[in-house]
């Protein structure tokens, strides 16, 4: 059997980690990071207090308007 060099997708794993990372620092030191796809401004969206109230938020993280960037955090 052959062997799988994984090598190269490590290497693209690593970097968008890296990238994801990188944006979640900026937008939580409150700058503006625009969307790589629609050029609108990211939001932060607040864990919740309530565990009752939520189900009619969204799940806390870094969102576009559009839905174009999705990046759920896992805040306690």
């Amino acid at each position: 059997m052959s062997e799988v060099d994984f090598s190269k997708l490590n290497k693209i794993t690593a970097k968008s980690f890296n990238d994801q990372k990188a944006i979640i620092k900026k937008v939580m030191l409150g700058r503006e990071v625009k969307c790589k796809v629609c050029q609108k401004a990211l939001i932060l969206v607040p864990p919740t207090s309530s565990k009752s109230s939520a189900k009619a938020t969204p799940q806390s993280g870094i969102y576009c308007p559009n839905g174009c960037t999705d990046i759920e955090l896992d805040m306690i």
